[in-house]
């Protein structure tokens, strides 16, 4: 009996630790991210970064390529599908510890043969970076063939919260 008394509380306090959590995941992309793309000439001694978890190197990068046309890149699609192709993954992006920004525009220039820096000198929307919608686009993380990271949340809050449910009951 005092088991599940004691149980109740801890259950709340996980579901609510639960939510809240997965409701902080960042909607924006950093400026940060953009300096990745440009050249960086300096010693970094003991400064390696861990590998991308994201493989940008097979994604599909035709939302860029068919909005974002040379010679002339117009700003508003060009921005608009970058934002498409990188906000489901701005976790990773914003992560200076890892190699994720640097590796993602690496290909995109690769695959569009863009001109380095062109998203860094276009894309430019608040002090914070450029805003990603609250969820991200559904057709292009199919396409894309990746999880992200909110929904990771919450399917691990709804089986946390239905475990600690049956085992309560």
């Amino acid at each position: 009996m005092e088991l599940n008394f004691l149980s109740r509380p801890l259950f709340f306090f996980l579901l609510l630790l639960t939510v809240f959590s997965s409701f902080s995941s960042s909607s924006f992309i950093s400026d940060g991210a953009f300096e990745s793309q440009n050249l960086v000439i300096g010693r970094n001694l003991l400064q390696t970064k861990k590998t991308c978890p994201v493989n940008f190197e097979f994604m599909n990068y035709t939302v860029i390529k068919n909005q974002c046309k040379g010679p002339k890149y117009p700003p508003k699609e060009c921005c608009a599908a970058f934002k498409d192709f990188a906000c489901p993954y701005t976790e990773e992006i914003n992560d200076l510890s890892t190699d994720c920004a640097t590796t993602m525009f690496s290909y995109i220039n690769l695959y569009g043969k863009y001109p380095p820096g062109i998203f860094a000198n276009q894309c430019k929307e608040g002090k914070e970076g450029l805003e990603c919608p609250a969820l991200p686009p559904a057709s292009v993380a199919d396409v894309n063939a990746a999880t992200t990271t909110a929904s990771s949340r919450l399917l691990l809050t709804v089986s946390a919260a239905l475990l600690v449910f049956v085992k309560l009951f």
